[in-house]
């Protein structure tokens, strides 16, 4: 086990070396879509509860975040997405601008409370009509499905009935779910994501308690009325991947033959690079990836966590039984990867943090941080969390490459926001130079990790189509293309970068 680790840490450096010696040919001018396999896809990202507004209607039953929302100070800005950028009327009019920058797909995801209204039982035939539709007006404009079947919107019934993620019913009743979409929409419907970010609401819903559910028992267990952030982020995970996995199975059972599909997860993956060259921070980074990547990319690749979990979590780290670790390897097709932004991972040397903690971050024994001393790892976005290192996305695809045998990998969501100003013109608004900066330098770095070092990516998908509703910040976050003027109608704009994407598109 030692030498297995020691071996990863030192694939670790080669890779942020040679990411650091290669910087500088990625960067070069260029960018079109000859910069990427022929048959690349390109398209855009969104999430129902972020996007379709209509909570109330036609059958929709509540999911978690609409308690969450509509629960004081849960939002920066006390916002909800009860009308969010209203997609679920006007998917039309979005569909239509997507066309006309070139895009090839678009990413979505179902409103589970919109098919089971409380979460198992009864189908809700209005919640497949909509899918339908949606599915049908992308098809007809030459535009892709790609549908993620989970994207943080538990119906809320099911966290009421056995709260939720926590309970191994989940399984069976997400299993259900999944094969009723794969019976309404997958013969037209070829990429499916069964969940969206799971280490993200494992550690936010689960640990610290800031995104829905809210369950928590750390330090800010004075925001949550429930929660235990020792196990309950290990046991939401766990029961993640076997859900996952118990839906793969049935898919390659009974529906792959004849739709012909594929199913993956789309992980959020920050890059980490060590804050020093000792062994120390070394190790540091490798358990910080191990802790948010490896978490479960390892059940899935090699059929059990990795060995630093497994050491420094012990008992409190379900296990598989050899059925089960044998039903999640090997159940992707492909790796999805949302990634925004790179960090420093260093030793936490005192154990401070996991007297106060006693969560996943005091497990790592990682401390990651933006910062080297007072110097910003790179320009920062809107977003607190989000600074801009464009070489990450190539490292990244590098130790995806080294550690899992080179799996096929689409990047599901990657994007840059600016802050909602009052105080900004739309005009002005609307010159988002910056992003049109973020998106060439990230896609160069990816196009290098595709052409110069042999990384297996064939897709990437923008971060987002329009402006929309970003969870506990709300609409203080913009992360659209499209500017959305939330002061009239939702009326859309197209930002300078609309057009930057649509001369990529169109340029070989």
């Amino acid at each position: 086990m030692v030498l297995l680790r020691r071996r990863f840490a030192f694939v670790l450096l080669l890779v942020v070396l040679s990411g650091v010696a290669k910087k500088s040919l990625a960067q070069n001018g260029g960018l079109s879509r000859g910069s990427f396999p022929k048959g690349f896809v390109f398209g855009t990202a969104s999430s129902s509860y972020q996007y379709e507004g209509a909570v109330n209607e036609d059958g929709r039953g509540k999911a978690v975040w609409d308690k969450f929302a509509h629960s004081f100070g849960k939002v920066i800005d006390f916002s909800n997405a009860d009308v969010a950028v209203d997609q679920y009327h006007r998917f039309n009019e979005d569909i239509q601008l997507m066309k006309d920058m070139g895009m090839d797909a678009y990413r979505f995801s179902i409103a589970w409370s919109r098919i089971f209204p409380n979460g198992t039982g009864e189908v809700n035939q209005a919640g497949i009509d909509h899918y339908n539709k949606l599915i049908d007006a992308l098809l007809a404009n030459g535009i892709q499905p790609y549908v993620t079947l989970y994207h943080w919107d538990l119906p809320q019934a099911l966290a009421d009935r056995y709260n939720g993620w926590i309970d191994r019913q989940i399984i069976q009743d997400f299993a259900i779910y999944a094969e009723t979409c794969f019976k309404a929409f997958g013969d037209r419907v070829k990429h499916w994501i069964t969940f969206n970010e799971p280490h993200t609401f494992a550690i936010q819903g689960y640990d610290v308690g800031l995104q829905a559910p809210g369950r928590c028992s750390t330090l800010l267990r004075l925001f949550c009325r429930a929660g235990n952030s020792a196990t309950e982020p290990y046991l939401v995970a766990h029961n993640v991947l076997l859900s996952h996995a118990t839906v793969t199975d049935i898919y390659r059972k009974k529906y792959k033959g004849t739709q012909q599909g594929s199913l993956g997860i789309a992980f959020d993956v920050m890059w980490y690079v060590p804050m020093s060259n000792s062994t120390e921070d070394i190790d540091a980074t490798q358990r910080a990836q191990d802790f948010q990547f490896g978490w479960f990319m390892d059940p899935l690749f090699f059929g059990d966590y990795p060995s630093s979990m497994r050491r420094r979590v012990g008992d409190r780290l379900p296990k598989f039984s050899k059925t089960e670790a044998a039903l999640v390897k090997g159940s992707l097709d492909f790796v999805g990867i949302n990634h925004y932004t790179t960090y420093y991972a260093m030793h936490n040397s005192t154990n401070l943090i996991g007297i106060l903690l006693n969560d996943t971050l005091a497990d790592s024994g990682a401390i990651t941080l933006p910062f080297k001393g007072l110097k910003a790892i790179g320009d920062r976005a809107s977003s607190i969390w989000l600074y801009i290192v464009p070489e990450g996305i190539r490292s990244l695809m590098n130790y995806i490459n080294q550690k899992y045998g080179n799996p096929l990998v689409i990047i599901t969501e990657n994007g840059m926001d600016d802050s909602n100003n009052p105080l900004i013109s739309i005009k002005d608004a609307l010159k988002d130079t910056k992003r049109i900066k973020y998106y060439n330098d990230y896609l160069s770095n990816l196009s290098a990790a595709i052409r110069e070092d042999g990384c297996n990516v064939q897709g990437y998908f923008a971060w987002s189509l329009l402006d929309n509703w970003e969870w506990a910040a709300g609409y203080t976050s913009r992360f659209g293309l499209y500017f959305v003027d939330y002061n009239d109608n939702r009326k859309r704009y197209p930002k300078n970068s609309v057009n930057w994407f649509k001369n990529l598109l169109k340029s070989n």
